[in-house]
């Protein structure tokens, strides 16, 4: 079995209410699998994953207190031709029982909610009905991690978001702990995550960097 990324168990500690202690600081880790790297903020502590230099980070000014999400770091980690995603609200909640689970989907591979997870994440499935897609996959250091698209977005988009989003969690184990990043501006879906139980941990951003190489 490989070695599970050290990010991983942070995720799991704040899933937990065990965060890093809020002392200002960065915290400077190996990089992702895959040529990704990213930068993840929880209060007063920031975690940065990445193949630069502890001492490199830090020179850059980086801190636990927002610096690690600035733009200007973050085309730093990436280099001048690096690509950044969007910075999201990380969200957690647990699996729970039901006495049905979202039917499996084979027919959405060209979706593009189901492509993007494909281009960043492992073993994805796709489930679903007449609401919209759940994704469910491997996401950031290999934490459980799910995504949801609505077939319609109307004024009852909320109410099937939630409804969705909880029948969602019946995929996964009772009690197991399943990821989401979410947009702070999609303020549509964030509500509807909040509403389906998820909390917020803090924030994050991936990064596949570009940078040059020495010789």
């Amino acid at each position: 079995m490989a070695e599970s990324h050290p990010l991983l168990g942070m995720f799991l500690n704040a899933a937990d209410g065990r965060f890093p202690p809020a002392d200002g600081r960065v915290t400077v880790l190996p990089p992702l699998p895959g040529g990704l790297e990213c930068s993840v903020a929880f209060t007063g502590h920031a975690v940065i994953a990445t193949a630069l230099s502890a001492s490199d980070v830090r020179a850059q000014g980086a801190d636990g207190f927002g610096a690690s999400m600035a733009p200007d770091f973050l085309r730093y980690l990436a280099g001048r031709e690096g690509w950044i995603d969007s910075v999201d609200v990380t969200l957690v909640a647990r699996g729970v029982p039901a006495p049905h689970r979202l039917p499996e989907r084979l027919d959405v591979d060209d979706h593009p909610r189901v492509r993007r997870a494909r281009a960043l994440r492992t073993d994805v499935r796709v489930y679903g009905d007449e609401r919209g897609l759940v994704t469910l996959a491997g996401g950031l250091a290999g934490r459980r991690e799910t995504s949801i698209e609505l077939h319609h977005t109307g004024s009852s988009g909320a109410g099937l978001g939630r409804s969705l989003l909880g029948d969602a969690l019946t995929l996964v184990p009772t009690g197991e702990p399943v990821f989401a990043a979410v947009a702070p501006g999609n303020a549509r879906s964030l509500r509807a995550f909040l509403a389906a139980g998820y909390s917020p941990l803090g924030s994050e951003v991936l990064i596949r960097p570009r940078r040059p190489t020495s010789g």
